[in-house]
Order: C-alpha cells, then structure tokens, then sequence
C-alpha cells in the first residue's frame, strides 16, 4: 500500500522551522483523515460483507442449496480479504496520526507550550535537585522537556544521563558533527520518532531484558531438563497411541501427565521466570528491529554516527537481523496466556523448549544487546539535540575549548532557550578569568535570576554536545555548580538557612573537586545568598564565600541586592559589576513599571520595592501619614 510520507516544502526559499512543521501537520492531517474515511468505509464493507456471507451459508443451509452455498463461501472470501485490508489500512491511518502529533509537538515545542507538549520520562526518573532544579534541567518546563523527542526508555535514559553530566570536550565535539548532519533530515528524525514510539508503551523496563541477553545459559547447564522435555511429549504421544489400540496403559499415561505436573510446579515455575524477563510483548522487539532496519540503512558523514552504525552491526552480528529474529520467537511466548495452555504444558512442557530457543538467541547475539540499545540510545539522544538545532536556526554551536587556552566563558547574543523567542532578552555576557567573577546587580523582576539560569542551562547544553540560545559562545570545560531555588525541609527539620548553608557546602565542595581532578574549571552561579540570616552576618559570610571559590581558581556569577558586596576589600578588585534597571511612570491610568532586561555595566542605581508595593496596591506611608 503507498504510503506518500514526505509533505512538499513550504513556498518561499528560506522556510522557517514553523511553516515547515506547519506544512507537515497540515500533509498528515490530510492524509490521516483520508485513511479514516477508507478504513470507516472498508469497515461497513467487512460487515456487508460478513452478515451478507453468514446469511447465505445459513440459507443454503436450510434449503441445501449448493448455489446458496456457494455464493456465501465467496462473500466469506471477500470477508477475508477485506478484513486484512481494513487492518492495512488503519495501520497507516494509525501511522499519519503518529507523524501529524510529532508535527505538532514541533509548534508546541517552538510556542514553549508546556501544557500541551507532551513529557516522556525514563524509567527510575530521579528527582530534579541541587543544580537541576535551580536550571529546570528535568521535569515540567525543563531543558528535558524542550528536548523531549526520544521515545524508546533507553534514549531517554541517554539523554537525560548527558544533561546531568557534561562530556569532555573532544566527545562533545564530536557530537556536534553529527547534530549538524541530523538537523535537516527531518524525515529520518521523525521516522526515527514514529517507530520509537511502538516501543515507548511497551517496553518500560528495558534493563530486565539486557540484564537476561548478557547473563548466563541457564538451560544450557541443564541438559537433563531439555532432554526430559523432548522425551517427555514423545512418551506421552506414544502412550496416546497405545491408549486407543486399546492397550492397558492408563496408568502410565496417567504418571507421564502428573510428571509433567511436577516439573510445572517446580522448576517450571524458574523456567518462566525467566522467559519473562524477555517476553513482556513480542511488538517490543519487532519494533527495535524495524528501528534498527532503518538505521542499518543510512549513511553518514559524522564520525560520531558511523561509530554508532558500527556498534549496531559488531561482529557481523546485525542488531536489525537479530531483534527481528528474536521477535518472530516472541508468538510462542504469548501461547502461555492461552485458557487450555496448561493441558499444553504439562504434555509437552512448552516453556522449556521456547527457553531453548531463547537459550540458542542469546548465545549467538545476547552479548551485543546492550551494546546495540546504547547505541541506539545516543544516537536518539544526538536526534534531540539535532532537532533543537533544527527548530532554533539562529542559535550556534559553541566553540569548545580544551582548558589549556582562554580560562574565559564569552557568550554575545546570550538568552534564556526555555522562554520562546517573543519574549526571550539576549545580552552579551562574560564569566573569568579565574579570579574574578561578575557581580549582578539590579531590583527585584529585573531580570538577575533569569540571566544566572540562562548561563547555567546554555553551559549544560554546550557541554551536551548541542547548540546554544547565543549568536556565539566560547567556553572551557566547567564544572556547574549552583545556589539558587533552595528551599526549607519541614520534613527533614530543616530551616531556610541551614538548607541553604548545605546547599553552599556543595558549591565548595564541587568547586574543590574541580580544581584537585585539573581536568574542569569550577562555575560558580550564586543568586541572592543567605537570606536567612541578619544583614551585616549575611554580608560578611558571602563575602567570605566568593572569596573562598575565587581562592579554589574558580570563575562565577552572584546576583544580589546588597550593592556594598564588592565594597569588601578582598572583593573590589576581583568584582566586575554589572546591573539591570527599570523604568517607573505614572499615568491616567495609575503606576507602570517597565523592564528591559538590558544589561549594562556597573552597580545598579534604583531599586523598586516600595515602587512595586504601590503597583499591587499595598500602602507605602504609615496610617495617617
């Protein structure tokens, strides 16, 4: 059956991100709503069909009429034969309904609509804490769900596992190459999505399956237990035959079947412990092994993904060939879940003939599987990382040094890649050397927590190996580390400040950790610290803090209100201050503020709390004053 996937390119030479998806959205809509009305049309003919079919036979058959008969026998045909085309075509229906929701996912992700883009997380999801709470990295509205187009468990895993670890700079590059070569096959990255997809509902603990595929033959150490298996039907077989020549042999007969009962009820109760580690449905392995068809297909430049195609083919053992094997094993599982299996089993011992089969599978390809699925895992993760370059044109790949030249992160066009671009502020930002540090200041709502995250979360992108919310971007390998968001703990009798104190030990821990391993520079992103204490404590103790980080070689970011911080003399030379600012008028209509989000260099000069308590309607004179 044709199936015409690919929508014709937007008019116009220079198609944005938005009209293609559009186009796209608009091509499947089309053609899945063709296929509904084929299939709803197909499906009235199966029932005319069927009722037409069941009316002739029972008219032949009371009238022992052979034309009758005859007649039904060919509308039973034409059942058939309809009934397979009708389940064809809602395959394909089921298929464009797939490729129109990745289209409009696509417009979801570029509106930044949370709500309605969908949030697909890997098995054993950990909680977003530390310094992926503080940048959104995980979760709802978090870098994660902005690069949410992995569907299998295991690209999930991959990816979520790059966000929280940075690569070293020469893998980071080298996956640069290969998200530059994805970005414009946006039908191989979305076909990779489609096919993904069959597997995301089935299949949510992969590691059962890897953890069966590597281990040991179980059955192979048994012999005995195969053995007694392939005789055991044959005696039971022979027996059967004597039974009905008439021979007295029931109660041999009898204590075969209650053997069979008893391996059942013992070790056969192992035997299927096992298979279920494997069988959780056989569409799961169908579907990797049309994944791994299609990529087995393809050729690539990027030395990244020619080592990924290697990996899926090791040893001349093809993923594709042996996930297809394994699912065509998969039916002789699912015989299990029959009413009358167990007549089946205790007669033939079913389950550990399908072991053996298993058993033969894992032998020749078993130890390739976890090989094969991370491989497939990156390279869904690079597909992430791809189509977010895809749908941010004028975002770049950063230059990524390797620490031995500039100790500086420089970023010129810098903004925030979790806010859309109708409200997203860029400005151009530089972090470093060691020694120093930036000092943000500015009043509430300016903008100050907002540029920290966006430092935070384009690090964490660059060192994924993806592009960056910037119009360029050189850094050299960092190690994050953040307070920011921390947050209380009645549970655990925390209070604010002992959490955030905590959560400030991390800082320094880390920073140290980076500077005795040499091999990253630590990053420091500091906003509003120590709150909960008393004003001249808080002062001296952050002061004594970024002294502390800038002792241990590291560069960073603090934003605060206190505009005396730098004041400190172990701080005025290291301090390079810059501030937001606002602007407050007043009209027919009442007080307006307004932000522009611009930084510019130096200490702030206006702060706005008293100006914000008069916008919401709060008072700002004592009674009667």
């Amino acid at each position: 059956m044709s199936t015409p996937d690919t929508a014709p390119p937007p008019s116009g030479h220079m198609a944005t991100p938005e009209q293609i998806y559009r186009e796209r959205l608009a091509h499947f809509t089309e053609l899945r709503d063709r296929y509904a009305r084929r299939g709803a049309l197909n499906g009235n003919i199966s029932l005319a069909l069927l009722f037409g079919a069941l009316g002739l036979l029972g008219a032949g058959l009371v009238q022992r009429q052979g034309t009758l008969l005859a007649a039904g026998g060919v509308l039973a045909l034409g059942f058939l034969v309809s009934y397979i085309v009708h389940g064809r075509v809602q395959r394909v229906e089921r298929r464009y309904n797939v490729l129109r929701a990745i289209n409009e996912e696509g417009l979801q992700r570029l509106r930044r609509d949370w709500n309605a883009l969908p949030l697909r997380r890997p098995p054993g999801d950990p909680p977003a804490d530390g310094t992926a709470a503080a940048l959104d990295l995980l979760g709802h509205a978090s870098l994660q769900h902005l690069l949410n187009t992995p569907a299998t468990p295991v690209g999930l895993a991959t990816l979520q596992a790059w966000l929280l670890a940075p690569a070293p700079p020469e893998v980071a590059r080298m996956r640069q190459q290969a998200v530059s070569e994805l970005a414009p096959r946006i039908e191989l990255r979305e076909e990779l999505g489609l096919r993904g997809r069959a597997i995301a509902g089935e299949q949510p603990n992969y590691e059962r399956f890897l953890a069966w595929a590597g281990g040991p033959l179980w059955l192979a150490e048994r012999p005995w237990l195969l053995w007694l298996a392939r005789l055991l039907p044959l005696a039971n077989a022979a027996l059967l035959a004597a039974l009905l020549a008439g021979l007295p042999v029931e109660w041999l007969l009898a204590l075969s079947v209650l053997a069979g009962v008893a391996i059942t009820m013992t070790i056969g109760r192992r035997v299927d412990a096992i298979i279920d580690q494997v069988a959780t449905r056989q569409e799961v392995f169908a579907a990797y092994g049309a994944l791994f068809r299609l990529l087995a297909a393809q050729r690539f430049e990027a030395p990244e993904l020619r080592r990924l195609l290697d990996a899926m083919a090791a040893g001349g053992v093809r993923a594709d060939q042996q996930m297809r094997r394994l699912g065509r094993l998969m039916p002789l599982a699912d015989i299990r879940q029959w009413i009358f299996f167990a007549a089946i089993q205790v007669t033939t011992l079913w389950s550990v003939h399908l072991l053996w089969l298993l058993e033969r599978w894992q032998s020749e390809a078993g130890r390739h599987a976890r090989s094969w699925l991370t491989a497939l895992g990156e390279l869904e993760a690079l597909v992430a990382l791809a189509t977010l370059r895809f749908d941010n044109p004028g975002w770049v790949l950063p230059e990524l040094s390797d620490g031995q030249g500039s100790r500086t992160l420089q970023a010129r066009g810098l903004g925030h890649p979790l806010l859309s671009d109708d409200v997203r502020v860029v400005n151009d930002v530089e972090v470093g050397p060691p020694g120093t540090f930036l000092l943000v200041t500015g009043s509430n709502m300016s903008g100050k927590s907002t540029l920290l995250r966006a430092i935070g979360v384009n690090v964490v992108l660059a060192q994924a190996g993806g592009p960056v919310c910037a119009a360029s971007m050189r850094l050299p390998p960092l190690a994050l580390a953040t307070s920011m968001r921390v947050q209380d703990s009645l549970e655990r009798g925390v209070s604010y400040f002992m959490a955030e104190l905590l959560r400030l030990k991390e800082v320094i821990d880390e920073a140290r950790r980076a500077r005795d391993e040499g091999l990253r520079l630590p990053l420091f992103l500091l906003d509003e610290i120590l709150h909960g204490t008393n004003t001249a404590e808080r002062q001296i103790a952050a002061r004594r803090i970024i002294a502390h980080l800038l002792g241990l070689g590291a560069i960073g970011v603090v934003s605060t209100h206190d505009l005396t911080l730098a004041a400190a003399p172990e701080l005025a030379e290291a301090a390079r201050q810059v501030h937001f600012r606002e602007s407050f008028t007043r009209g027919p209509l009442g007080p307006s503020m307004h932000f522009d989000y611009r930084l510019r260099p130096g200490l702030a000069t206006s702060t706005n709390a008293l100006k914000l308590m008069e916008l919401v309607g709060l008072p700002t004179e004592p009674e009667g004053g």
